[in-house]
């Protein structure tokens, strides 16, 4: 499996992205798209970035029951992205749920993966706001675990926690980790974050940087500063 960056394109208008991504004349990168701008613009983004000939991870984070969710990704897995995500604290029958709905008639799916605990939760909220008493890293290991037991594809966790990810679950066992930031750049609501090429070392196997690309004054030498630090292109 090889690694790659994806770009968080966290824009609300299709005009904002379709120009983002204009910049990029070369390589199309893979690029995430999340809550902001699927409701902003709804199928029809993920139609035109496919077009546009770009991977897309569908970022909303489903969690509801069961039911809701297999018929919710019954939709999404028409159209044609190639990983989605879910709330591993949805259970295990919930994520057994969305793989049932994921899946399509001729067997093929997007990658599924589990969102453990958010980046921007540290041990402090967890405690406070989620009544979780255990270590977050027990935490994000046991979500992982059951997460795989329900027959996902991997896991969003922070860079931190991804080498142990794999120690617990298996080296085909994704790693998605957004909370990267450049050595020299600002951490913003972070709380777990990592550079590219720690991330690297550690493990991750795709790497999500929004603002560090997105707000840079040039965003695809920064995209290439990524590729540089994470994959060595």
């Amino acid at each position: 499996m090889g690694k790659d960056v994806i770009i968080a394109c966290d824009f609300d208008s299709a005009q904002k992205t379709l120009a983002f991504l204009d910049q990029f004349t070369g390589r199309k990168p893979f690029v995430k798209i999340g809550m902001e701008l699927y409701y902003a613009e709804g199928p029809a983004i993920v139609r035109a970035l496919k077009e546009r000939g770009h991977r897309i991870f569908l970022d909303l984070k489903l969690h509801d029951i069961p039911t809701t969710v297999r018929k919710a990704m019954a939709v999404l897995s028409s159209l044609d992205v190639d990983m989605c995500n879910l709330h591993a604290a949805g259970t295990r029958p919930m994520m057994e749920a969305a793989l049932e709905g994921l899946t399509r008639p001729d067997g093929t799916r997007p990658l599924l993966i589990a969102v453990t605990q958010l980046t921007s939760t540290d041990q402090t909220a967890m405690e406070r706001d989620l009544l979780i008493r255990e270590p977050i890293a027990d935490v994000v290991m046991h979500y992982a675990r059951t997460a795989m037991e329900a027959g996902l594809d991997g896991v969003v966790c922070s860079p931190l926690e991804a080498g142990k990810v794999h120690e617990v679950c298996g080296r085909q066992f994704v790693t998605v980790t957004p909370g990267v930031r450049f050595a020299d750049g600002d951490k913003g609501d972070q709380k777990r974050v990592m550079t590219p090429a720690e991330a690297k070392r550690i493990g991750s196997d795709y790497i999500v940087v929004g603002r560090p690309i997105t707000q840079a004054a040039d965003p695809v030498a920064a995209y290439e500063r990524c590729l540089a630090e994470f994959i060595g292109e």
